[in-house]
């Protein structure tokens, strides 16, 4: 089965904690909502520590165009995609032969900034790819985005048992903040989303890998793509004269509770996988309440949401790269030789991405 063999991650270069974003939303809102006295609140309760953003405090106070935005999501996610690249190709050295030029495929994961030609293409003029590369950017995938990207690498090593296959996710979510859109979606959308850089190597079954030692690596055994019809209005972007704004409905918790189980289970049905048999879940952390309907809809404890409840903290909801940071975390923490993982990530359409994992050490 195709194995992912190493992620890395890229910190963007500010941070602030949720008591400064708080405040600073609080200065730039206040006049404007009647109720933001309690609308503010949800900073209070998000379980979220700091967020790490691409540009200063000082950006944020001031209005820019849509223009101007793109243009500095282009610029960093050509610098922080090449650097994520470089970092997991090099984690990936230990246990496979591997440098840039020996990549097949290169899936790019984005929905928080436009670009043609794709950031791929320009990071391919950055670093030493093949001039044959296979490109496949996607965008508009949202949360799903990491989950889905990992899920079209295992597809495309299936068709290639020898292929080697990078998984790029960028967002910048903060990038998209309109600061005269006086919104109850994007109030709560600041109380949420981060900016973050992740990407994966996953090789098919006849790369050649080296000796392990005890580490496991997750292998792909499976994955299941969902869509909810007339569900449009779930999550998304409205894009208006000044760029995208979020469109972000409070019922998301809900859908999860009552849509994820049967999902979840028609899946694992098909892999002939009981849901107690699962010891990892490699959960997209959308917010406190999604984590908390992840667990109610699939009777899993606290202890299982453990490592996405850690990235929420630390990183907030980065949109696709975040479970790739949970999944590097989890990878950090040698899982058993055996172990079964289901990966998930819920996303605009509306729609879901499952993986099942095995974590091995031996091929």
């Amino acid at each position: 089965m195709p194995t992912i063999i190493s992620v890395s991650t890229e910190m963007p270069p500010y941070r602030m904690t949720q008591s400064e974003i708080k405040d600073l939303i609080y200065t730039l809102f206040s006049s404007s909502f009647p109720k933001i006295d309690r609308l503010i609140k949800v900073f209070d309760h998000s379980d979220i520590h700091q967020r790490q953003f691409m540009a200063p405090k000082s950006w944020y106070l001031e209005s820019h165009t849509f223009a101007e935005k793109n243009q500095l999501y282009v610029e960093s996610a050509v610098n922080l995609g090449a650097d994520a690249i470089r970092s997991c190709i090099k984690l990936a050295n230990k246990h496979v032969t591997c440098e840039p030029e020996d990549i097949d495929a290169l899936i790019y994961v984005s929905s928080s900034g436009i670009s043609t030609p794709t950031i791929d293409a320009k990071i391919m003029n950055r670093l030493p790819f093949s001039s044959h590369l296979k490109r496949m950017p996607l965008w508009g995938l949202g949360c799903a985005g990491g989950a889905s990207g990992l899920s079209r690498a295992y597809d495309y090593c299936k068709a290639y048992p020898k292929a080697k296959v990078l998984v790029l996710c960028i967002e910048f979510c903060s990038l998209t903040f309109a600061k005269g859109d006086m919104s109850k979606s994007n109030l709560v959308g600041t109380s949420l989303f981060g900016d973050g850089v992740a990407c994966a190597l996953v090789l098919g079954d006849e790369v050649s890998i080296k000796a392990a030692n005890e580490q496991t690596f997750p292998q792909i055994t499976g994955t299941q793509s969902t869509f909810m019809a007339e569900s449009e209005d779930i999550m998304g972007w409205d894009l208006q004269e000044d760029g995208l704004h979020v469109i972000f409905s409070r019922d998301i918790p809900v859908v999860i509770e009552k849509w994820l189980k049967p999902n979840v289970e028609k899946f694992l049905t098909k892999m002939t996988v009981d849901l107690s048999d699962i010891r990892t879940f490699v959960a997209h952390p959308g917010g406190k309440k999604v984590l908390y309907a992840y667990e109610k809809a699939l009777g899993f404890s606290e202890k299982m949401t453990q490592i996405p409840r850690e990235i929420l903290f630390n990183h907030g909801n980065m949109s696709s790269p975040t479970l790739l940071y949970v999944l590097k975390e989890m990878m950090i923490n040698k899982q058993n030789e055996g172990n079964i993982g289901l990966a998930a990530a819920l996303g605009p359409g509306f729609c879901s991405e499952l993986l099942l994992l095995e974590w091995r050490r031996s091929w």
